[in-house]
């Protein structure tokens, strides 16, 4: 369980990361404060995540999206980009199932 939770709190870093670059604090601060809501040890908070983390994986993809249309647009390389934001995005998904398992499940009646 600690393992899920600190796999998931690495993803809501990586996303504030990327929030600090593009200079938006309120994203940001949600993105820190997330991982908080699963000291609440009720249903609604876990899924509340779980939205999140697909809420985030979207954004990687629409962050994605910006980058390979800048990219091509500059005549530059676009697949690298695209197979580390691919990754991150599966990753934030990846966190997000995570929190579905049983184990995790029990603790949040």
């Amino acid at each position: 369980m600690k393992l899920r939770i600190t796999l998931l709190a690495l993803s809501a870093i990586l996303l504030a990361a990327h929030f600090l670059r593009a200079s938006t604090p309120i994203p940001l601060l949600i993105c820190l404060a997330a991982p908080f809501l699963l000291v609440i040890k009720k249903r609604w908070s876990l899924r509340t995540i779980q939205a999140l983390t697909i809420l985030g994986a979207v954004i990687w993809l629409f962050t994605l999206s910006d980058i390979i249309q800048q990219r091509v647009f500059e005549g530059r390389s676009w697949t690298v980009s695209a197979i580390i934001l691919c990754v991150v995005a599966g990753y934030t998904l990846l966190t997000g199932w995570l929190l579905e398992s049983p184990i995790v499940k029990e603790k949040y009646p």
